[in-house]
């Protein structure tokens, strides 16, 4: 699975109009909207998990910069979460020891 960014919705978007629009060119596993929790409302964005890499390409070449439901749309695919959590150690920096505490 690829997991697809699409930017840029309308604040009255609904799940199958997003589906219909995007499986023109491509597999579509999931939709997920991202919504306001108070109003319901749209946030702007939504994440959408596309069966294959190819499908996933076809859809960021073909559908970003098009215009849906009166706004330009961007769509590009998510880097990987585990990829965008990794620590790098500083390993330049001397190591810095703790203050030795005292004793009472």
């Amino acid at each position: 699975m690829v997991k697809i960014f699409i930017g840029g919705l309308p604040d009255n978007i609904q799940e199958m109009d997003l589906a219909i629009f995007v499986s023109l060119h491509g597999r579509v596993e999931t939709i997920k909207i991202v919504r306001d929790r108070a109003t319901g409302k749209c946030k702007g964005y939504a994440f959408l998990e596309i069966f294959s890499l190819p499908d996933a390409k076809n859809i960021v070449s073909t559908l970003n910069g098009e215009s849906f439901k009166g706004n330009i749309i961007t769509v590009k695919i998510s880097e990987e979460e585990n990829t965008a959590k990794t620590v790098k150690p500083k390993t330049n920096q001397p190591f810095k020891s703790k203050r030795p505490r005292l004793q009472r």
